[in-house]
């Protein structure tokens, strides 16, 4: 058996940002991985759908600016596989290579405390950190589980050829995201949520707006529905909805969320127990001691972002620098155009609301979003904001200044004091704390409260 100071089991994003933050610190790691080093995001998710996105958004946009333009879309799926480096992870391994981490190819579990297997071989280590990722739920849709060929992400962001028609269940961020690039692309698409709005998890509001967006484009949405059963007919899927309706289409993508992959891992050789929420962690990601969990297995957000955070806070736990994990402003963007975006708490004692059509900067942006619903909406207890949700062009940038006041409680008045560069979109910013700050002013218990 080889002894390691930490065996990181998963190799995608958050498992990469904690082996190179521990071996920075000069630990001796190890990565287990049993596919591609880079995970989910780099080859089947983040890179390869925003890749997909982008060739329509730069289109729409010049067409909006009239530039006249078009996407060539075989050039758009070659660029699509540079960016996934063709699939093939050989420059992430030269990257752990270069920061004197082992990779450890194939299917890792543990076989007791401090002990991991990998395809038959143990190997010891001080500390576990558990980074296997997730994987698609295929809801039980009478007929959906014995059709063949059913797209997942992984096969919707690696598609060969654009669907003639798309047939998407599920309104959420994949779902939504699939659906523009492919109506972008030249393909029909029908997206089914059985929420009463897209992106069920945000505030409606915004999934409003967005299916506003969407239903401009072309795109049908079945809200408020559920898929009763699925089967094919010669070439193509055909969806049976609650409401009476039959859909059709040469290709079904499947975007109904994804559950921790906590099978197969060996948790009952250290008295683990986990469900299909995950694996229980503490306030430092610490299943117990000298084990961790980070990014989609403990079931906490499904960002890699978050897991990335989620990396580096064990890493300084097992380096000797206590810290607790924060989820008080976490971004949640969706990359459609335009974005949506969101932050923090989605309610609050006060509220205010403001158009991107009453900001400068949209007007040289392009006219249609002079015309558009893009919208910033604040949240806030009265005197610091505690969420904020947008819609508009770049949204999930223009946004962190919010993400970055609710982590550090920044007060209003020091919102209210910062500058705000013309012609941006953070300009949108100035108008909502003006309205915010009425409203608070006009509270007869918070009367100069926050609004000093």
């Amino acid at each position: 058996m080889s002894n390691y100071d930490v065996i990181v089991i998963g190799g995608g994003s958050p498992g990469e940002h904690c082996a190179g933050a521990l071996a920075e610190g000069g630990l001796r790691v190890a990565v287990v991985e049993r596919e591609l080093v880079g995970g989910e995001c780099s080859y089947w998710a983040c890179i390869p759908s925003k890749t997909l996105l982008r060739p329509g958004e730069a289109a729409h946009a010049a067409n909006d600016a009239a530039a006249p333009a078009k996407v060539d879309v075989e050039a758009a799926l070659a660029w699509r596989d540079v960016m996934v480096s063709n699939y093939s992870d050989a420059g992430q391994e030269r990257w752990l290579a270069e920061h004197g981490i082992d990779l450890l190819r194939g299917h890792g579990r543990l076989a007791g405390a401090g002990v991991v297997e990998v395809n038959g071989v143990r190997y010891t280590a001080e500390h576990v950190v558990l980074a296997a990722g997730a994987d698609p739920i295929v809801p039980p849709v009478p007929g959906l589980r014995e059709v063949d060929g059913i797209w997942t992400s992984r096969e919707a962001t690696g598609m060969k050829a654009v669907p003639r028609r798309l047939i998407v269940l599920g309104g959420g961020a994949v779902g939504v995201e699939m659906a523009q690039a492919v109506r972008r692309l030249g393909g029909e698409v029908t997206v089914v949520e059985m929420g009463e709005h897209l992106l069920p998890r945000e505030p409606r509001p915004l999934g409003d707006a967005l299916g506003d967006v969407l239903r401009r484009e072309g795109i049908e949405l079945a809200l408020g529905v559920s898929a009763t059963a699925v089967r094919r007919s010669g070439s193509d899927y055909v969806v049976d909805l609650g409401d009476g309706r039959e859909l059709r289409g040469d290709r079904l993508l499947v975007a109904t969320g994804r559950r921790p992959r906590v099978q197969d891992l060996g948790l009952e050789t250290v008295g683990v127990n986990a469900d299909t929420r995950g694996i229980q962690v503490d306030a430092r990601l610490r299943v117990s001691d000298r084990l961790w969990a980070i990014g989609d297995i403990n079931g906490i957000w499904q960002l890699t972002h978050v897991g990335k955070y989620q990396g580096e806070i064990v890493a300084s736990n097992i380096l000797g620098e206590p810290r607790e994990a924060n989820y008080d402003a976490v971004p949640r963007i969706v990359f459609t155009d335009p974005q949506a975006a969101a932050v923090g708490s989605t309610d609050g004692r006060f509220t205010a609301t403001v158009a991107l059509r009453s900001v400068a900067k949209t007007a040289t942006y392009t006219r249609a979003y002079a015309e558009s619903r893009g919208f910033l909406t604040v949240h806030s207890d009265g005197e610091r904001l505690t969420g904020a949700y947008a819609l508009g062009p770049e949204a999930g940038e223009w946004l962190q200044q919010a993400t970055l006041a609710v982590r550090a409680r920044v007060p209003l008045e020091v919102l209210r004091d910062t500058i705000q560069p013309f012609p941006t979109f953070s300009e949108i910013f100035v108008e909502t704390l003006h309205a915010l700050r009425g409203q608070i002013s006009a509270s007869p218990q918070l009367v100069g409260a926050g609004s000093r």
